[in-house]
């Protein structure tokens, strides 16, 4: 082979760019990242508002997901990032980490380790948070988490409207308890995306021990004798890894290489004549998502951010941004929301939700001429699986992403449930004086198969897949609990794909920890300098 590498890090999104910078502390050990996309020397990766410009197509693989059979074959853009930081720079900011519960699951699975209070020193460790230090948050780590800067008068009539049906306001979602509404921390640093190739990656390119390539896709992880040695990049050339190969594409980028690199169902790879390395069944399997749902209001003043669309107003936003650092270019536009219960007896929130201060902020979702705003929900613990597998041996080709949405009747009618109490939210009286009418599910939607019917045509992904890589004990987990390939050695999968059970939030900072804990383990096991290099 070509080169040699301690650690090669396939993919340099939020896990891998963590993987990055804290390997490389140690200096006695090379560490090669290769990320398949570009840079995000872009003002839209760096400006918090960029994120209306990344569902659209910005940063991404240009995936979609195939006909979802139980939505009347609607078919999702299914956005994947391609550049540098992955996922977290191209989303929404939102800093969440799901429910304390949803890692006590884990750890009741069998996956010790991974219960609440092991990893919420992980979560810690990554903050440099702005507001909070204490015992669920962190200064100092290289991950800047701020609150808005540039929220509107409307988000506080949201909270208003959510009181008056019970749902009380929480300031730190993140903190002891989960339920309420609030306005979410986000990833940013001084009113700029804090990315974690930005917070782990950039500040670190110093290093002599640390290399990363752009635009370098990988073709398949090299197996021999039951050991991964390295990769082979889309040109051929072969890259030696020493001690590990550490893949990172993500729910989607890591199950899809595994099956072109021969790991995965035997049967799926021997239809596309591709050879068998390993026989497993789950790899690409498992896959969960939180299906989105939006009820869109229309305003009867200039109480959004809409009309900021226009040219006029737009220059108008870029110099309050540049000289104040306010306006629509310095909120990320989906800061407040919260979290509360489509089932009452649910063990924790099983409902999030995400204020938008526009409409057709996201791919596919309707603008209202007038401007409005828009109040998405999500059931947060769906029973449905789907699956990640590939139509062709051809690196090139898209994989088959079925997210197998509303598979489970139970998850139909929770998602339901969430869309009407977005309904409801938005229709009581600390709100009426901005808005002037629902539009959208609006009101000829009226029975169960009327909002069935609403769904299947306006819904998304919320970006939070997982599962496809599944951790456990199991004879049938694709990685055990320091996330290591069952049945290859010198292969680990850092990412969101491991988590057995998708969290009840957004994923990134998960993402992150994830990645946090495995960089100790890592060292751990390797024997590695476990401080800051010099």
């Amino acid at each position: 082979m070509s080169q040699g590498f301690d650690f090669i890090i396939i993919g340099g999104g939020s896990a891998g760019s963590v993987l990055a910078g804290r390997l490389s502390e140690d200096p006695a050990v090379n560490v090669l990242l290769l990320e398949a996309g570009g840079s995000d020397r872009h003002p839209f990766y760096h400006l918090p508002a960029g994120f209306a410009k990344m569902t659209k197509g910005i940063g991404s693989w240009g995936w979609d997901t195939v006909p979802q059979k139980h939505m009347q074959n609607k078919v999702f853009r299914y956005t994947q990032a391609k550049v540098i930081g992955g996922g977290s720079a191209i989303n929404a900011q939102i800093y969440t980490r799901g429910n304390a519960q949803d890692y006590d699951d884990w750890r009741q699975m069998g996956c010790d380790g991974w219960g609440y209070e092991d990893v919420l020193p992980y979560f810690r460790k990554a903050e440099d948070n702005e507001t909070y230090e204490n015992r669920y948050h962190g200064k100092g780590g290289p991950l800047g988490v701020s609150e808005p800067s540039a929220p509107l008068p409307i988000c506080e009539a949201y909270f208003d409207a959510a009181a008056e049906i019970g749902i009380p306001r929480n300031m730190d979602i993140n903190g002891e308890k989960q339920d309420g509404v609030c306005y979410y921390q986000l990833t940013q640093r001084n009113v700029r995306r804090s990315s974690a190739a930005m917070a782990y990656v950039a500040p670190n390119k110093h290093r002599k021990n640390l290399t990363v390539k752009l635009g370098a896709q990988v073709r398949r992880i090299i197996v021999e004798f039951g050991r991964a040695v390295g990769v082979e990049m889309l040109n051929g050339t072969k890259l030696h890894a020493d001690r590990e190969v550490l893949l990172c594409s993500g729910a989607i980028g890591s199950p899809r290489l595994l099956q072109l690199s021969g790991i995965g169902p035997a049967d799926h790879l021997r239809s596309l004549d591709i050879d068998v390395v390993q026989d497993q069944s789950e790899i690409g399997a498992n896959l969960q998502d939180h299906l989105d749902l939006y009820c869109i209001s229309e305003l009867n003043g200039p109480f959004s951010y809409d009309r900021y669309a226009k040219p006029q107003w737009a220059a108008y936003a870029g110099l309050q941004y540049l000289f104040a650092r306010k306006g629509p270019v310095a909120s990320s536009l989906f800061e407040t929301g919260g979290f509360w219960y489509a089932d009452p007896d649910a063990r924790s929130p099983d409902i999030q939700f995400h204020l938008g201060l526009g409409t057709g902020i996201e791919h596919g979702v309707a603008t209202m001429p007038q401007g409005g705003v828009t109040l998405n929900s999500c059931y947060l613990r769906p029973r449905s699986r789907g699956s990640v597998r590939l139509q062709s041996a051809d690196p090139a080709k898209a994989p088959l992403i079925d997210p197998n949405y509303l598979q489970d009747p139970l998850d139909r009618e929770m998602s339901i449930r969430g869309l009407k109490l977005t309904q409801e939210i938005l229709s009581q009286s600390p709100l009426s004086k901005y808005i002037m009418a629902e539009r959208l599910p609006g009101p000829d939607v009226k029975s169960d198969q009327d909002y069935f019917d609403f769904i299947s045509e306006h819904s998304k992904t919320s970006h939070h897949c997982a599962g496809t890589c599944r951790m456990g004990v199991d004879d049938n987990a694709v990685v055990d609990t320091r996330l290591r390939m069952n049945g290859i050695d010198g292969l680990r999968v850092v990412d969101n794909s491991i988590m057995p059970t998708v969290i009840s939030s957004n994923t990134n900072a998960a993402a992150i920890m994830i990645s946090e804990k495995a960089a100790d383990m890592i060292k751990s096991d390797h024997k590695m300098q476990m401080g800051e290099a010099a």
